[in-house]
């Protein structure tokens, strides 16, 4: 039997936004509306396709809803699926997981939701499939879901859906941990992974292990196209799998090395063709990017100084690339001084002492002394002061390294002031 599938997940429905309020002409309704809009470009790509089904491997909420429009808005897409005879199969995840999501509608006949409290599996007799998934039950699920997932099917094309983060992702939580092994010990023809953002295959045949990544980004940290996977399938053997680009902002950063940048409008210039370039890859979407200028350069001073009148220079620069097709979200400067001139490159300057000094400490101590030094204060912080990059506290050793830069950049920066007079 011949047919035709779509997997996705982490969708993250109406994902709230955040602190955006601070940034400069960001595009608010369009990031507030993204994850609707990639959603309705699936919906749209299945039926113009005419796929079989859609399998949604978890999260297909980002948490409990406000009110009742986000549930609505989904139901009304499937109902639309439901006209063109699409059947949709689909997991909870630890963001929509059953603890978590506690206002319901009454969905169409055509979504199917597995089972959270035990592995159940679904059959497509027609067309000689066979589904094995299980939902989370709560938001933190800890136990190896995969071991307890059956054999394979005889006779039957086998799908296993599951949200887990394998063996482990950084920057993602370790829910559902299993091994490729495991999942390969179930014989299945393909695994449908969710929860980890970024596209990646941990198995490419025999069988098939895929997450397909999130369908929208929704910030710097997710980066280049997202969306779902196209598989077809012919006389039981997988003969085609497709990424799908279904996002409507594209997030890139674009990083500038200064150092063979003789003067400011060659840094301008490098920055024009950075941004033409990303654009011209994103294929009529909106691009929200992310400048990040490094280097040992002779611009160290003026980039420093004038933060604000360079950050305007890039946005104008963005606007006449981009005719309002580009927004920057921000400028990220980890320049230093010439290395001739770098004041931290002199073992006898007090300054210098310190800075090694740090450099050679035990991140992790120094960081639990800064959490204790500064607790009072963190606690009467706002709190988007607290969390994420607008933290002012560091609660990493890599967001303290970051902290500590900042810090040796601003005193070169004095000190080449106290040089210059």
């Amino acid at each position: 039997m011949n047919f035709t599938f779509i997997h996705a997940a982490d969708i993250h429905l109406d994902s709230p936004l955040k602190g955006l309020s601070r940034y400069e002409g960001a595009p608010v309704e369009k990031l507030r509306s993204a994850t609707r809009d990639a959603f309705k470009n699936m919906i749209d790509f299945a039926i113009k396709e005419k796929v079989h089904f859609i399998i949604i491997a978890g999260d297909l909420y980002d948490g409990d809803w406000k009110d009742y429009n986000t549930g609505l808005f989904f139901a009304n897409e499937m109902a639309r699926l439901k006209m063109h005879q699409i059947p949709v199969y689909m997991i909870k995840g630890n963001h929509d997981a059953a603890s978590i999501i506690t206002k319901e509608i009454k969905l169409p006949d055509n979504v199917y939701i597995f089972d959270d409290k035990k592995c159940k599996s679904m059959f497509i007799d027609e067309l000689g499939v066979a589904l094995h998934g299980q939902g989370f039950s709560t938001r933190a699920v800890t136990d190896n879901l995969a071991k307890s997932y059956p054999q394979k099917e005889d006779g039957y094309f086998n799908i296993g859906i599951l949200h887990t983060s394998a063996v482990g992702r950084e920057g993602h939580e370790n829910y559902a941990p299993c091994s490729i092994e495991d999942m390969k010990g179930k014989e299945y023809d393909y695994w449908a992974l969710g929860h980890i953002h970024k596209r990646e295959f941990l198995c490419e045949k025999n069988p098939v292990i895929l997450f397909p990544g999130n369908i929208q980004s929704r910030h710097s940290k997710e980066t280049g196209p997202k969306g779902c996977s196209l598989i077809k399938v012919s006389d039981g053997q997988i003969q085609e799998l497709n990424h799908i680009s279904l996002d409507v902002l594209r997030w890139e950063i674009i990083e500038i090395d200064a150092t063979p940048l003789g003067d400011y409008d060659q840094f301008l210039q490098k920055i024009e063709e950075q941004l033409e370039n990303y654009l011209d890859t994103a294929d009529g979407r909106m691009l929200a990017a992310r400048v990040v200028v490094s280097g040992n350069t002779s611009l160290y001073q003026e980039l420093m100084k004038n933060k604000e009148k360079v950050l305007n220079d890039i946005r104008s620069a963005a606007f006449a690339v981009g005719h309002g097709q580009i927004w920057i979200e921000k400028i990220k400067n980890k320049t230093a001084p010439p290395l001739e001139s770098n004041h931290f490159s002199d073992e006898n300057n007090p300054v210098t002492s310190i800075f090694n000094w740090l450099e050679k400490s035990d991140m992790d101590e120094l960081l639990e002394d800064v959490r204790k030094e500064f607790s009072a204060i963190t606690n009467v912080l706002p709190t988007d002061l607290k969390r994420g990059e607008n933290m002012v506290i560091p609660d990493s050793v890599a967001m303290l390294e970051e902290k500590l830069e900042e810090v040796k950049q601003l005193v070169s920066l004095e000190l080449q002031m106290e040089g210059g007079k």
